[in-house]
């Protein structure tokens, strides 16, 4: 796990329980995927991504993730791993799963792969918000450093990457969906029921970006729907 993430799922482990009760659900894994470190891996990218906590459990859980469930999710080395979930947030997360993104990350811990097929599979970052009022609040709170579209396209600094230019990057969902975890944003950006306070000590340098997280979810939906800049082929070393 990288340090980047690391640091985003201690964030998250952070929130205060009264918002993780509202944003998270319980899973019940088979133990063969929890032992090979694949919950891992997978858990906090889904929760940078959404901001609904997971609770890993051998009780009776909100989603079940192994060779009893509905559907098809994970290949592993030895069976087909199936999800049945229960309850918004626990098929936000069989949602996820099942999509091309969730495929890909499950994927990218070998031996394991997606074992999705059909529909299920399809390339939906997961985010749902309302795009308009997303454009607004980005332009009000990210525009203050970044180029967010038109409307402020002679506004932004000047070494700080347009929305565009980051949803050319092939990460730029989790660059987006974990903004909060990446320098600089940590020391002025506060999520609601997410991110811990500021240390008394060290109070933000200038005036906060305060966001709930349906607020980050419109951000994110508007996001979704940009056309990305076009950054060239990627650099060739001879």
């Amino acid at each position: 796990m990288s340090a980047i993430l690391r640091t985003a799922l201690a964030l998250l482990l952070l929130a205060a329980p009264a918002a993780a009760g509202e944003r998270g659900f319980t899973l019940r894994a088979d133990p063969s995927l929890v032992a090979s470190g694949l919950m891992d891996f997978i858990l906090p990218r889904f929760s940078l991504k959404t901001g609904v906590q997971v609770t890993l459990t051998e009780d009776a859980a909100d989603a079940v993730l192994g060779p009893g469930g509905k559907r098809a999710a994970i290949s592993g080395p030895d069976s087909i791993h199936r999800i049945t979930a229960e309850g918004e947030h626990a098929s936000r997360f069989a949602d996820w799963l099942l999509s091309d993104i969730g495929q890909r990350t499950v994927a990218d811990f070998p031996p394991y792969s997606g074992a999705a097929t059909g529909e299920a599979a399809t390339d939906d970052a997961g985010f749902e918000g309302n795009a308009r009022l997303g454009e607004e609040l980005a332009l009000t709170h990210c525009g203050r450093c970044h180029v967010v579209s038109e409307a402020n396209r002679m506004s932004g600094i000047g070494s700080t990457p347009s929305f565009a230019a980051l949803r050319g990057f092939a990460d730029w969902d989790t660059r987006f969906a974990g903004f909060f975890t990446l320098n600089p944003h940590p020391s002025f950006t506060q999520i609601a029921g997410v991110t811990p306070p500021f240390p008394p000590e060290r109070p933000a340098h200038i005036v906060p970006v305060e966001l709930t997280m349906d607020q980050l979810d419109a951000i994110l939906a508007y996001v979704t729907v940009l056309e990305p800049a076009d950054l060239g082929a990627p650099v060739q070393v001879q």
